[in-house]
């Protein structure tokens, strides 16, 4: 039985745990096969998340899920309250994140319908926040290798699992939108070396890797983006004709996934992000900054 709350509350108040975070993205606003199931609205520091969060056993995992663009799709890519999403996952206790991605393709061989699970970005994006800490509180995490390589690996194999060709590796590039590339700006992006380009990975992974989450990438690909001298042009009505067989593969692709999962934790940088990252003193924080980062820092700090 599903049980909905409409009140915006805090994880601890509805006394909700999950171990693994899921994000669905274009087309991917329902999680199927999930037993045990809540649906919930939080509420966080940095406001509501993008949907409300569905939380249910997969493969004996608890997980919770959030719809990016939220059903219907009613987002835009810049508007997406990445923070509060990635906070929501931490309050339930969250530690592994997988999303899943619609990208154009860069490459010839990553051909539309393909999963390529990438290991590097290309930050292309512009204005949006891409930190939870300021206002008093700096903090520089390391961020050389943006996705956690057991994460993605288990993706590339769910993936394969449900049938689908999956890239291991490659630069994802994520652009501002909500338009698609310049032909320019598509043939850069190539001369570059990158992979696949998408809208949403940032600042996702670099807030959860500030959120010591372990985090990876499912991006199907749709399109040729507009580099391609014989494919036809990336468009909205191109990129729906083959969403709905990436939403399926993406479903059985994270099942696969949760199934693979190894459930004692890996050793890696992701969990132990902030260990050094805090440069300013703790006493020198604003009391409030301290409260709104409280569930980040207290591992380091204490309860503000």
């Amino acid at each position: 039985m599903t049980a909905i709350s409409e009140q915006a509350d805090s994880a601890a108040q509805h006394g909700l745990r999950a171990e693994i975070g899921v994000i669905g993205g274009t087309g991917f606003y329902q999680m199927d096969g999930l037993s045990e199931v809540t649906r919930v609205r939080l509420e966080t520091p940095f406001g509501a998340p993008s949907s409300a969060i569905t939380i249910g056993t997969l493969h004996e995992r608890r997980i919770a899920f959030i719809s990016r663009h939220d059903e219907g799709h009613r987002i835009l890519p810049s508007e997406l309250p990445a923070h509060a999403n990635i906070h929501a996952f931490k309050s339930l206790g969250v530690q592994q994140v997988m999303t899943v991605s619609a990208v154009g393709s860069l490459r010839e061989e990553l051909a539309p319908l393909d999963a390529v699970v990438p290991d590097q970005l290309i930050d292309r994006t512009r204005g949006r926040r891409s930190t939870f800490f300021g206002d008093g509180l700096v903090a520089h995490i390391g961020f050389a290798d943006p996705f956690d390589s057991t994460l993605a690996e288990a993706l590339a194999s769910g993936a394969e699992a449900a049938g689908v060709a999956a890239h291991r590796g490659g630069t994802l590039v994520v652009m501002e939108g909500p338009a698609f590339s310049t032909r320019a700006e598509s043939q850069l992006y190539r001369s570059w070396g990158a992979s696949v380009i998408g809208m949403t990975a940032l600042p996702e992974a670099k807030l959860a890797r500030e959120a010591e989450l372990c985090y990876a990438s499912l991006c199907l690909v749709t399109d040729y983006d507009v580099w391609h001298e014989t494919e036809a042009d990336v468009s909205s009505a191109l990129i729906l004709e083959n969403l709905r067989a990436n939403t399926e593969h993406a479903k059985q692709a994270i099942s696969h996934a949760v199934a693979g999962l190894d459930r004692s934790l890996p050793d890696c940088e992701c969990r132990d992000a902030l260990g050094g990252a805090l440069i300013t003193p703790r006493d020198l924080v604003p009391i409030d900054t301290r409260r709104r980062v409280d569930l980040l820092t207290q591992r380091y700090w204490g309860e503000a």
